[in-house]
């Protein structure tokens, strides 16, 4: 079987992740792996059924009922299959991010996502981002990439994301809201966020989206002959 090439992106909420991901995985040719869109689904699943992503015990009896599947368009972009249905636009609420970081904390659902996730990249060459791609879900990727901001930067990039989608936004809400999902995902037991050993650390704080593709790829080149 062939080697595939694997880039993992880490860091964390509104770092730019899936933006950065998604572009450079277009112009590389790889497939681009949303696995925050993934924990979105589970966590508006449950949301649907009225389960606290805190209810491990409602988790674990309804988690069976779930499936999840991942579609690429005529543009690459991922589609969130749930039960049949495209979830791709519900799931992007801070209510439902905020939830995905809680839910994530449960080892029977990250289970569940693992192996998933690692098809895609033993089939694939592939870009996936998310809280533990580089020391979890891909521990032997051929890149790793840790990507991150202040939060105030972060906050202001999603305030103006929300803003420019017609959709309300308050910046001082939005800014405790990741420092809160900053505290979740660093904290929690179970695959926390935290920079892999092999990692190479990226702040995008003053750093535009072409700066940070270019560096990117000046990483990339390093490792892999492009």
């Amino acid at each position: 079987m062939a080697n595939h090439i694997s880039i993992a992106i880490d860091g964390p909420a509104g770092a730019g992740k899936s933006t950065i991901a998604r572009r450079l995985a277009k112009e590389l040719g790889y497939y681009y792996v949303d696995t925050g869109a993934i924990y979105r689904t589970v966590a508006y699943f449950f949301d649907l059924w009225g389960i606290s992503p805190k209810d491990l015990d409602g988790i674990t009896r309804y988690i069976d009922e779930l499936t999840i599947g991942i579609e690429y368009d005529a543009e690459g972009l991922q589609h969130m299959i749930m039960n049949g249905m495209d979830v791709t636009a519900d799931i992007r609420t801070q209510e439902i991010g905020q939830k995905a970081s809680l839910v994530s904390a449960h080892a029977i659902v990250r289970d569940l996502l693992l192996d998933m996730q690692r098809e895609v990249a033993r089939k694939h060459n592939v870009i996936m981002d998310g809280r533990d791609i580089g020391t979890v879900v891909l521990p032997k990727a051929t890149v790793k990439i840790f990507l991150t901001a202040s939060p105030e930067v972060r906050a202001k990039r999603r305030t103006n994301e929300l803003t420019a989608k017609g959709q309300k936004a308050d910046y001082a809400q939005i800014l405790q809201e990741i420092q809160q999902r900053d505290y979740q995902d660093t904290h929690r037991e179970i695959a926390p966020l935290k920079m892999a050993r092999d990692s190479i650390k990226l702040d995008t704080s003053e750093m535009d989206i072409d700066g940070v593709i270019a560096a990117i790829k000046e990483i990339v080149a390093k490792k892999v002959a492009l």
